[in-house]
C-alpha cells in the first residue's frame, strides 16, 4: 500500500501510454474546454490521450463523464464532438451527463454502465483521488495521468484539490 499526498491506495497511476493496460472502457473525466477564450490544457491533454489510446487499440469504448449544467455548458457533449472529429465512431462513445463530481463519475461507471475494470483519463492529482474512490467502492480501475498546464502554478487547482480530497475521504 502506497501513501501519496495523504491518500492510501494500492496502485499508482500510469504516466506513459505504453504503460497503460488494454481496457474495454476508458472513462474520461470532464472539465471545461475553455478557460475564458483560452483552450484549457486539462481538457486538451485528456482528449489527446483518449484519441491516442483508441488509435493504439488500447481502448474500445469511451464513457465521457461530466457536467451539463445548462444548454451552453455540456462537458460530455463537447468531448464527444472532439472524439468524433478525430474519427472515433459514434457507437464507441457513451455519455454520462450526471458526472457532476469525481465520485459520481466513478461510481456510476460501475452501477449504471456496468463496468468495474476501466481506465480513467485525467491529471495526476485527479487520478490519485479517483483511484482512492474506486478502491473504496471495490472498483478495479486504472488511471492514466496525463499532463496538465505548464504555464502557471495551478494554485487554485491545488487549493480546490485539498477540499475535494477531504470531501472524498469523508
Amino acid at each position: 500500500v502506497r501513501r501519496v499526498q495523504g491518500f492510501f491506495f494500492k496502485q499508482k497511476p500510469a504516466y506513459d501510454l505504453d504503460e497503460v493496460p488494454e481496457r474495454e472502457v476508458a472513462v474520461v473525466l470532464g472539465t471545461s474546454k475553455y478557460l475564458g477564450r483560452t483552450l484549457n490544457d486539462y481538457y486538451k491533454y485528456r482528449i489527446e490521450a483518449a484519441i491516442e489510446l483508441f488509435n493504439r487499440e488500447k481502448v474500445n469504448q469511451f464513457l465521457l463523464s461530466g457536467d451539463n449544467a445548462h444548454r451552453s455548458y455540456n462537458e460530455p457533449w463537447t468531448m464527444k464532438r472532439d472524439l468524433l472529429k478525430a474519427g472515433i465512431p459514434d457507437e464507441r462513445i457513451n455519455l454520462d451527463y450526471a458526472g457532476f463530481r469525481t465520485l459520481d463519475s466513478i461510481v456510476r461507471a460501475k452501477k449504471i454502465f456496468d463496468t468495474d475494470n476501466f481506465l480513467i483519463i485525467t491529471q495526476k492529482f485527479h487520478c490519485e483521488r479517483a483511484l482512492f474512490i474506486a478502491n473504496s467502492y471495490d472498483i478495479h480501475a486504472k488511471c492514466l495521468a496525463v499532463s496538465g498546464p505548464t504555464h502557471h502554478s495551478g494554485m487554485t487547482i491545488r487549493l480546490r484539490e485539498v477540499f475535494a480530497r477531504t470531501k472524498a475521504f469523508l
